[in-house]
């Protein structure tokens, strides 16, 4: 009998000081079928993502000590400390974590502050109280965070490649190589390559 591989479900961070807010959108999440983590503070939220602040109290897990992709992050915008545009800030300015597509929840509606956050690189503005289905709008930011990594890996593939070939033909086992093919390539566009001055014997 074959056995079907399912995949993982996306993970996200859920950041909220408040208990009942973090009940609230760990079980919307969930119903949603995402895996789901959750902290009290912005803190907590990058010493879990392996940043430590330093006014962040010590916390003994780490996502990469768990083998743990967070492919989301969703956080309250009022938190004492650290607030959620904070936060924000702090994830668009790390090279590792820039990518992750990151939501602000807040119970006010103030245009000026969404247009802040979404400015600063924030994908959703969502207000509070969380509904369910302010839930599926977070899939399609993860998938589209997720085509952005795998554009960015091909890149690199590819620019490793042009580089493995420039240093292949720097080294002079390869040199001749590739000469040759530089005098094929150049005979088929019609080049005449000059020649070689020989020594004259007298």
């Amino acid at each position: 009998m074959a056995v079907v591989a399912t995949e993982r479900p996306f993970h996200v961070l859920a950041v909220d000081d408040s208990l009942p807010d973090r009940k609230l959108i760990e079980r919307l999440l969930k119903t949603s079928s995402f895996q789901v983590t959750t902290v009290d503070s912005g803190s907590k939220a990058l010493q879990f993502l392996g940043i430590h602040d330093d006014d962040a109290s010590t916390v003994s897990v780490h996502a990469h000590q768990l083998d743990i992709t967070v492919n989301l992050i969703i956080t309250d915008y009022c938190m004492p400390g650290m607030t959620g545009y904070d936060l924000l800030k702090k994830i668009k300015e790390s090279s590792s974590l820039r990518d992750i597509p990151v939501v602000i929840m807040s119970s006010e509606n103030i245009p000026s502050r969404i247009n802040r956050c979404l400015e600063e690189g924030a994908d959703e503005f969502f207000l509070k109280p969380v509904r369910l289905s302010d839930m599926s709008k977070l899939k399609p930011h993860i998938l589209k965070s997720r085509c952005r990594e795998h554009y960015q890996q091909e890149q690199q593939h590819q620019q490793s490649d042009s580089n493995s070939n420039s240093n292949d033909c720097s080294n002079p086992t390869n040199k001749s190589s590739c000469d040759s093919s530089r005098k094929r390539k150049a005979e088929d566009n019609g080049e005449i390559l000059p020649q070689k001055n020989r020594p004259r014997h007298s």
